[in-house]
């Protein structure tokens, strides 16, 4: 079906909590987003098909963190300054923060991530939306959506384990997937596989208990989840409301 007319029929609707414990499984992030505010799914207008009504897709918003030091550098730190109880209530009224969004792999390849953030900021009706970017060097979907990036430094043991996932034939573009990702580590053998579970056993070993992992799906969940930890900031400024000034 060609992309355009495919997203002529599908339509973004409020949704709760339950769309997202829906496609969850397809998250890399385990369990839920902290303090959710709004939830926006996308599905078809009327049956596709084989898909029939099948959900999209989802995204959650949730409250902000109470602090974040990129926050400050995007804002020109205008929540700076103040008792944390002013502070709080400021935030609360003003930010939220993109916690999740997630795509039905059926869906996925047609702009539909950027779509359900451009198209749901303006709802949640702030004069700011943040996200700390999962993966965004992957797929710069948050961008395309109009946020602006403000990129941390990443850490060099997990460039060194991407370098090796990439060897053994696992881009970045795949690691979005965790039953993906797991699928093709169990196709590897020989000296790849061993070559990897080094690179693996050598990541870990920092991470306390969790360095007696054995291999499977939990541990690749568990090692994607801390790959994609080094979050990009984005920002938006909602052109419709103004950026409070204390």
């Amino acid at each position: 079906m060609h992309t355009c007319s495919l997203h002529e029929q599908l339509e973004i609707v409020a949704g709760d909590i339950r769309d997202y414990d829906r496609l969850a499984a397809h998250h890399y992030r385990e369990g839920r987003p902290a303090v959710v505010s709004a939830v926006f799914a996308v599905r078809p207008r009327r049956p596709l098909g084989s898909l029939g009504r099948k959900l999209a897709g989802v995204i959650v918003y949730a409250m902000p963190s109470p602090r974040l030091e990129l926050r400050g550098v995007a804002t020109d730190h205008c929540f700076a300054g103040l008792d944390r109880q002013t502070e709080l209530a400021l935030l609360n009224r003003n930010v939220r923060c993109i916690g999740r969004v997630v795509i039905e792999p059926q869906f996925r390849g047609i702009g539909l991530a950027s779509r359900l953030v451009r198209e749901t900021m303006p709802l949640v009706n702030v004069p700011i939306v943040e996200a700390l970017g999962v993966m965004p060097l992957v797929n710069p979907f948050l961008e395309k959506a109009g946020m602006r990036a403000l990129p941390p430094r990443v850490p060099v043991e997990h460039v060194a384990l991407l370098e090796a996932l990439s060897a053994v034939g696992i881009e970045e573009d795949a690691l979005v997937d965790p039953d993906e990702v797991q699928r093709k580590l169990d196709r590897l053998t020989g000296p790849a596989a061993d070559f990897l579970e080094t690179r693996v056993q050598r990541f870990l070993k920092s991470h306390g208990n969790r360095r007696m992992m054995p291999p499977g799906r939990e541990r690749t969940r568990y090692i994607l989840g801390k790959l994609a930890h080094r979050p990009v900031y984005y920002i938006w400024f909602n052109p419709a409301l103004e950026v409070p000034v204390p």
